[in-house]
């Protein structure tokens, strides 16, 4: 029977495949923004945000700190790679969300599983006015020219039955249209393109709509698919090694350190019930992929937390940013 036998949780941030300086580059794309959600939940424009918090966060967001929270990050990083190689799980089931890469306003699940053979990276193509950072994550994610990576499609299928069985209704997907115009974004792109190092492990893709209203699923709905999840490996026939990872979070784009430390104490103490019961006004925008932890969670209950980093980056004195979480569980 197969067994899950590891759950890994890695933000992808753009930053983490940029150097510090160049994050003063992202952080000006930042203070454009007209909808941030703040700590209470409220949206506000960058220049409201910053008056409301009276602009505390202006001294430790410089580029000397971004340098030493670049370092760590990559540290961190490295540690999960590391960590990865030692499992050698036989399938890496990578839950993370979709932003416009595979789906769109069109079709939108709230939750699909892809049973293809190939995974297939979504192309970033750069223009004379793109901003130089944006395509050096293009690079660092592998998303600036076509890839192609082993899939599960096997186990996929088997995931699809289970979860349906359960009651939760997934959307499935089989092959993706336009190769290179549309494929898997940066939440299944940057863990293979980051994390495996020695070796691609076949992957089956769950995506979740975690940023996009009216369909995002709710936190509780969130841990029952993660049981249901954990249900189906446990249930596959073929004696099979299986890692489940949540990719993306924690906090962005106005950090939140409470919230991001709330999660972090849940998972390490499996406290079922405050992940079930996170505030959804606070799951908006990047935040939002906090939902896939949630789903990791499910799958992974019972299962002991061996390291965590956590890392609270303000790029602006509003403290626009993002809290950097990496872990590991077996």
């Amino acid at each position: 029977m197969a067994e899950i036998v590891a759950g890994i949780g890695t933000s992808h941030s753009p930053i983490l495949v940029i150097d510090g300086p160049m994050w003063e580059e992202r952080a000006a794309t930042e203070k454009q923004s007209k909808n941030l959600v703040d700590m209470d939940g409220v949206v506000r424009s960058y220049s409201d945000l910053e008056q409301h918090v009276n602009a505390k966060y202006a001294e430790i967001a410089k580029v000397p700190r971004f340098i030493e929270q670049y370092q760590a990050s990559q540290r961190a990083l490295d540690h999960l790679a590391a960590d990865l190689d030692k499992i050698n799980p036989d399938v890496l089931v990578i839950i993370g969300d979709d932003q416009e890469e595979l789906f769109g306003f069109h079709n939108l699940p709230a939750i699909s599983v892809f049973y293809g053979d190939t995974v297939r990276n979504m192309v970033k193509h750069g223009g004379p006015s793109t901003p130089r950072w944006t395509m050096e994550v293009a690079r660092g994610r592998g998303m600036d020219a076509p890839h192609e990576y082993p899939a599960a499609p096997e186990l996929a299928r088997h995931f699809i039955e289970v979860l349906i069985d359960a009651g939760i209704d997934v959307a499935t997907a089989a092959e993706i249209a336009a190769p290179g115009k549309h494929g898997f974004g940066h939440a299944i792109m940057f863990p293979i393109a980051r994390l495996m190092k020695t070796r691609k492990y076949p992957v089956v893709p769950i995506l979740l709509n975690t940023y996009y209203p009216p369909n995002q699923p709710t936190p509780r709905r969130c841990l029952e698919i993660g049981r249901a999840l954990r249900r189906a490996v446990e249930s596959y026939p073929s004696s099979i090694r299986v890692a489940i990872m949540a990719s993306g979070g924690l906090s962005h784009m106005v950090t939140h350190e409470p919230l991001d430390h709330q999660v972090l104490q849940a998972l390490r103490e499996w406290d079922e019930t405050t992940l079930a019961n996170l505030p959804l006004k606070l799951l908006e925008s990047g935040t939002s992929e906090i939902r896939n932890w949630v789903v990791m969670a499910g799958a992974i209950r019972g299962m002991a937390m061996r390291w965590s980093e956590y890392i609270p980056v303000y790029r602006t004195p509003a403290g626009t940013g993002i809290g950097l979480g990496f872990a590991v569980w077996s």
